[in-house]
């Protein structure tokens, strides 16, 4: 496991070291320099209030004249280039848990409960895209705090390596790569009365591993086979080449809310009082353009809105903004300041 030492035999061991093995396997995870590059970043800015400790701070007020995008705006599937399809396709169904919904050459489509969350397109010799702007991480949310419980389990006992364990205040979290270095996330959000209205507290502490796998009866045998129908995609987080321009086009031109920011290195935006559907750093992306050919990278993500009316909304102000929008069967195409897809869809 990297940041930590690697997974142990849990199987092999007695039930009490199988639950220590557990709980070790997301705990060295929660020490590790992945989680710790989230700990740094969120210190003091010069000139700023600090709100929480290791925490964001407040999004600067919108002006009356921001638009708004549609409340009920989320997240679709995530498009992504791998360099070998057979084992990205095995990885994603085997260790995160998704259904295969469809292969045709080069091509698969994974998802859950018969709802389509990622698509992989293969480029044979893709070499993983780290210093390009592109994506940080795909975030899969799951509906209960249970579910989250399970996966872990799931993924100690069967070796899935873990970089980073989390508490983001308004969420739990779960961080790993993929093969060709995607990054993942898998989480649960509290409770919207716990966090509602308060989104400027994102912050990343160590996760209270203990306090989630007492979510189970049986944390060393909890049973698990895939991710529950409900998963979904709930947002999106991007390496980017600069934030304000990010922002600019996010907030005001795709109209999300600004809900947490720290200074010009993160960004955080949502819609419908979400704490965020998309996020964006410049951790290790700052002044880089999007990942070329040849790489493992993300071809687009999706933004679902409710109906075609709010889609075509949100494409009459990217085109204003002297973008134009590009037609396709399952949206309309546009690009952010760093050159990153995004495909506009209809739900």
């Amino acid at each position: 496991m990297r940041g930590g030492s690697s997974p142990v035999a849990i199987l092999q061991t007695p039930v009490a070291a199988r639950r220590a093995a557990i709980v070790a396997t997301a705990a060295n995870a929660a020490n590790s320099p992945f989680q710790r590059s989230f700990l740094n970043i969120a210190g003091t800015v010069p000139g700023e209030r600090r709100t929480e400790t290791r925490g964001l701070y407040r999004a600067g007020v919108e002006s009356a004249t921001t638009p708004r995008i549609a409340p009920a705006t989320t997240v679709g599937p995530v498009h992504l280039t791998v360099s070998d399809l057979e084992r990205s396709v095995g990885y994603w169904r085997d260790a995160i848990g998704l259904d295969i919904l469809a292969r045709a050459g080069n091509q698969a489509s994974l998802g859950a409960g018969r709802r389509e969350l990622l698509s992989l397109f293969e480029e044979p010799g893709a070499a993983p895209a780290t210093r390009y702007a592109g994506l940080f991480h795909a975030a899969l949310v799951l509906p209960a705090r249970r579910d989250l419980a399970a996966w872990l389990s799931h993924a100690a006992r069967d070796r899935v390596p873990l970089s980073g364990a989390s508490d983001h205040f308004v969420s739990e979290a779960l961080y790993l790569s993929d093969p060709d270095g995607h990054g993942i996330e898998i989480y649960w959000d509290r409770p919207r009365a716990h966090w509602e209205g308060q989104t400027h507290r994102l912050t990343t502490l160590p996760l209270d591993v203990e306090g989630l796998l007492g979510e189970l009866d049986d944390a060393e045998n909890a049973p698990w086979e895939r991710m529950p129908d409900a998963a979904r995609v709930g947002h999106v987080h991007l390496q980017v080449t600069a934030i304000p321009p990010t922002v600019a086009f996010y907030r005001d031109v795709l109209g999300f809310d600004l809900t947490a920011t720290y200074g010009d290195q993160a960004a955080f935006l949502g819609a419908g009082g979400y704490h965020h559907h998309v996020g964006a750093n410049i951790w290790n992306s700052g002044g880089a353009p999007a990942a070329p050919e040849g790489t493992a990278r993300l071809l687009h993500a999706t933004i679902l809105l409710p109906g075609e009316d709010e889609r075509d909304e949100v494409a009459a102000r990217v085109a204003d903004a002297g973008q134009e929008p590009q037609e396709r069967q399952d949206g309309l195409l546009v690009h952010d300041p760093s050159g990153l897809a995004l495909v506009l869809a209809a739900a």
